[in-house]
């Protein structure tokens, strides 16, 4: 597996090189958006393609806590020589006639302190989960001769639902800055 340089060796002002366990767009953006923000732009993310184990999607509150664990240890795997290690797996958990839609999000620094978050939780009807877990069936991905692109692939089926009022990025930082204090507070968390 080639991985980049790590640039950050060589410049003046030392950085934290953060691994983050997809090469998902928005999950890498947020990440380093909320590292920026919790450590003042010292921050290098990279991306790699790594998965949170099993073959389908998380369900419940302790698959997809433990996928972000998987996610978060696979990349420290991968690349060792990282500051910190992120997870972000979405998960749901049946309710009624209805989905709860999350993400749990697990941050590891090279000391083996850990952070852990959860989004939060909003509810889908059961019949709008192909939003959440399914892919478009490539038959119904033409409107009007133009391709439409798969819901995973925009990424933000949050912000279809909410009318783009609320973004799955806006979740996913939240949920990692909160996941990020026991590395601001070391104070407090030891």
């Amino acid at each position: 597996m080639a991985f980049p340089k790590r640039r950050n060796l060589h410049e003046s002002s030392p950085r934290h090189l953060v691994i983050i366990g997809s090469k998902n767009h928005t999950k890498v953006k947020c990440t380093e958006e909320a590292f920026q923000m919790a450590f003042g732009g010292q921050v290098l993310v990279q991306g790699l393609n790594i998965g949170p184990g099993g073959d389908k999607p998380a369900t419940g509150d302790e698959e997809t806590s433990m996928g972000a664990y998987n996610r978060a240890a696979n990349s420290k795997n991968a690349f060792p020589e990282a500051d910190f290690w992120v997870g972000i797996e979405g998960g749901t958990e049946a309710a009624e006639e209805e989905l709860k839609a999350y993400a749990w999000v697990v941050i590891m620094d090279k000391n083996g302190k850990v952070g852990r978050a959860k989004t939060a939780v909003f509810s889908v009807p059961k019949q709008a989960a192909a939003l959440m877990n399914q892919e478009i069936e490539p038959e119904n991905r033409h409107n009007g001769g133009h391709a439409q692109p798969q819901v995973r692939d925009r990424g933000d089926a949050v912000g279809l639902l909410t009318n783009g009022a609320v973004e799955t990025r806006d979740l996913y930082k939240q949920a990692i800055i909160l996941a990020l204090i026991p590395f601001l507070k070391k104070d407090i968390y030891g």
